[in-house]
């Protein structure tokens, strides 16, 4: 009879939902995955800790002092507007430019890279822990490696240049015997070999060793860079950096496995970055003088004329002196053409500087202006004088202005070439490059151990996390029953179950004197045995309503525990006084025979095919009530044979000779071997296994026996482990189609 009635649907719950308390249970239930990734994490932190090359800064300090203003002294206005503060901004750039690094390249052949030959992993570490002594300064090769370098090996390469092509490639430099050498290319061939202390000249190749100090055939590799990607790397390494706003102290910064090697550096930079500021600022006073120099000459022409000028007026006229009164307009004349000489010089000296649209070049044209409104008055007083004290005066007043203008030149002149020779510069060392050697910078040891710890532990968490949200199979027999499907027993997971299992796979072999591989004769008091005599009891009064006394039992997938529970609820039956008939109907892949010690053959396959009859198919086992039909040879045709008639036949004629049939069926959801079956029996049950099979395979299980007119009276949950996350909501996703692989044994 059709069963119309709709099957319960699986609980719904809200996809955003998180139950806090299943997420804790998992994390319980996940603690030894997190300890063990927290371990690993912190072992391997602690050894990164250790054997890390340790890292070591070099500091530095200047100042950059207020910047005084350039050019002429007797233009001290002019002279403020140019001096400002430098800004550190721009010294950084300055000191950080291609000028200074470029050159400390240069000066300290940092284009020349040598790196000693350390054994793997641990060479270096060995190394930083050799002292060196007089009587042994070099250490001895550990194992005979004498390739590696294993402490106190020194080489100081004085000159390296090498072809174009060998630009920034690895070479390799062999130490010989009696200081010799041997340099080496990638493909190991061999370029120049020479002695050390000696320049060699072979093959494009020009090399001069200063000191070498290892054992023979320790190897070093060489790298000869181009000097302006060189450049670029340490300008990228080196930090500088304003303490302080406005405070114009730079602090520099290098790091490098190396301490002297860093101080050396910042030593460098530093003196190359004072003395380029001494020579830009002697650069200033040396264009002021340059200027001043093409003025003087002309200058001195013009005094010159001025007074041939004067004499020649005076012998002329005869006129040697001017009165009291032409005198005061004299002094003032001079005096402000005096300013309009010096405002003129400034101009000059402005125009190389800024454009005419400038705001102080405008205001000392402004000044210009005055000055000559000032003389435009004074120039009209002076015509109302006579005609010989007017030429006299213009006359003595281009001799006086000339030689004042003439007088200030030469005094400045003579001031910026003292200046020149005695600039210092407006920055200076503050402290000197060193470095903390007792205290590298890196790696910070502690917090490398706790970063690593912590690492690990965030990941077993998110790997427990990420198991937990894959993990969609049901934990909760409540889940199972909300389907419509009683659960008729939660079977315990037994490890003694585990080991029977395999052996009857074949994964693991049985010991010589081993018991019965029946759970229910070897270990009767096991709480998987205990549940499933629970189960026995709960099916007796079930039953009363099924049409015959055979019992089917399959499952959603392989896996599941079906033959186990078939298997040992038929012996503890028996034990019962029971008369039982086990069946393994799973004719590709059964192996209850192996769980009976009996051989596969003569069995249902020959049965239904009728090869055999039934009385050479029931076999006897160690319980005197129990007889099992093992599932014969593997047959091509599985299926067609339970479709069959001679397989009701055969259950029609034995269903009276035993008080219970049960039959031990494939997997539903991967063959349809169990729907056939499901027919012909009064009660079908199915096993699930605990966090095995979803609420949707479940479901979809049930569906498939429902559209077959196939009633599953309940399931028995299997394997069940006790699981702090098992309590709480559960969520299960949409799995689709179901479908395994089930190809059958060959033995």
């Amino acid at each position: 009879m059709q069963n119309n009635t709709p099957s319960p649907q699986a609980p719904q719950h809200d996809s955003d939902e998180i139950d806090l308390l299943a997420l804790l249970g998992a994390l319980i239930d996940g603690k030894w995955i997190i300890i063990g990734f927290t371990l690993v994490f912190a072992v391997i932190g602690v050894a990164y800790a250790l054997l890390a090359t340790p890292i070591y800064q070099a500091n530095a300090l200047i100042q950059i002092e207020e910047k005084s203003g350039g050019g002429l002294s007797a233009f001290s206005e002019v002279g403020e507007m140019f001096g400002a503060t430098s800004k550190a901004v721009t010294e950084i750039e300055l000191l950080k430019s291609r000028a200074v690094v470029g050159q400390t390249v240069r000066n300290l052949k940092l284009d020349i890279t040598v790196k000693p030959n350390y054994f793997p992993v641990l060479g270096q570490w060995i190394a930083r822990r050799f002292t060196p002594t007089e009587q042994q300064p070099v250490a001895a090769p550990w194992l005979g490696l004498n390739s590696y370098n294993w402490g106190g090996e020194q080489l100081d390469v004085f000159q390296l240049e090498v072809p174009a092509d060998y630009l920034a490639k690895p070479l390799t430099l062999v130490v010989g015997e009696n200081q010799t050498f041997g340099l080496y290319s990638e493909g190991e061939n061999l370029l120049v070999e020479g002695n050390v202390g000696e320049q060699v000249v072979q093959g494009g190749f020009k090399i001069q060793i200063q000191t070498l100090m290892a054992n023979p055939g320790a190897e070093f590799t060489l790298i000869k860079s181009r000097e302006l990607n060189t450049t670029l790397s340490y300008q990228e390494q080196i930090e500088a950096t304003e303490r302080g706003r406005d405070s114009g102290i730079v602090a520099l910064a290098l790091q490098s496995p190396e301490p002297e090697h860093a101080t050396r550096v910042l030593d460098e930079v530093s003196k190359l970055y004072v003395r380029q500021n001494v020579e830009r600022n002697s650069a200033e006073a040396a264009q002021s003088l340059e200027f001043l120099k093409q003025q003087l000459p002309q200058v001195r022409k013009e005094l010159e004329r001025y007074e041939q000028a004067l004499n020649d007026y005076q012998t002329s006229s005869k006129s040697v002196d001017i009165s009291i009164e032409t005198q005061a307009v004299l002094d003032q004349i001079v005096e402000i053409d005096t300013l309009i000489s010096e405002q003129n010089l400034k101009r000059a000296e402005m125009e190389r500087r800024f454009t005419r649209q400038h705001p102080s070049y405008q205001a000392l044209l402004d000044q210009m202006e005055q000055l000559k409104r000032q003389k435009d008055e004074l120039t009209s007083k002076v015509e109302g004088l006579p005609e010989t004290q007017q030429e006299l005066l213009r006359l003595t007043r281009d001799v006086q202005v000339t030689t004042e203008v003439y007088t200030a030149l030469l005094n400045r002149s003579q001031e910026l070439d003292v200046m020149r020779a005695g600039t210092v510069g407006n920055v200076r060392i503050i402290d000197n490059a060193d470095v903390n050697i007792v205290q590298p910078v890196k790696p910070q040891k502690a917090l490398i151990a706790f970063i690593a710890t912590l690492m690990g532990g965030i990941i077993g968490v998110a790997v427990v996390l990420l198991r937990h949200a894959m993990n969609r199979g049901v934990e909760d027999p409540d889940v199972i029953e909300q389907l419509g499907l009683p659960v008729y027993a939660s079977i315990p997971f037994s490890k003694d179950q585990e080991v029977v299992e395999n052996i009857a796979k074949g994964k693991r072999q049985a010991a010589p004197n081993a018991n019965s591989l029946l759970l229910a004769i070897s270990n009767p008091a096991d709480l998987a045995i205990e549940s499933l005599r629970s189960l026995r009891t709960s099916l007796h009064f079930a039953r009363l309503e099924s049409k015959n006394n055979i019992m089917m039992i399959s499952g959603p997938s392989p896996g599941v525990g079906k033959s186990f529970v078939s298997a040992n609820l038929a012996a503890i039956m028996a034990q019962a006084g029971q008369k039982v008939l086990l069946i393994d109907a799973d004719m590709r892949k059964g192996y209850i025979h192996k769980m009976f010690r009996q051989a596969p053959e003569n069995g249902l396959s020959e049965l239904l095919s009728t090869r055999i009859t039934s009385a050479d198919t029931i076999y006897k086992t160690e319980l005197d009530n129990l007889h099992l039909i093992p599932r014969g040879q593997i047959p091509p045709n599985p299926s067609e044979l339970l479709m069959h008639a001679n397989f009701s036949s055969f259950l029609d004629n034995v269903k009276d000779e035993y008080d219970t049939i049960i039959i031990d069926t494939p997997p539903v959801l991967a063959v349809t071997d169990a729907s056939i079956v499901g027919r012909q029996v009064g009660m079908s049950l199915i096993v699930t296994r605990f966090g095995l099979n979803s609420a949707k395979e479940i479901e979809v299980t049930k569906r498939r026996f429902e559209q077959n007119d196939i009633q599953l009276k309940g399931a028995i949950f299997n394997a069940v482990v006790k699981k702090a996350s098992s309590y709480g909501a559960y969520g299960y996703g949409n799995y689709g189609y179901y479908n395994y692989e089930y190809k059958s044994d060959k033995s």
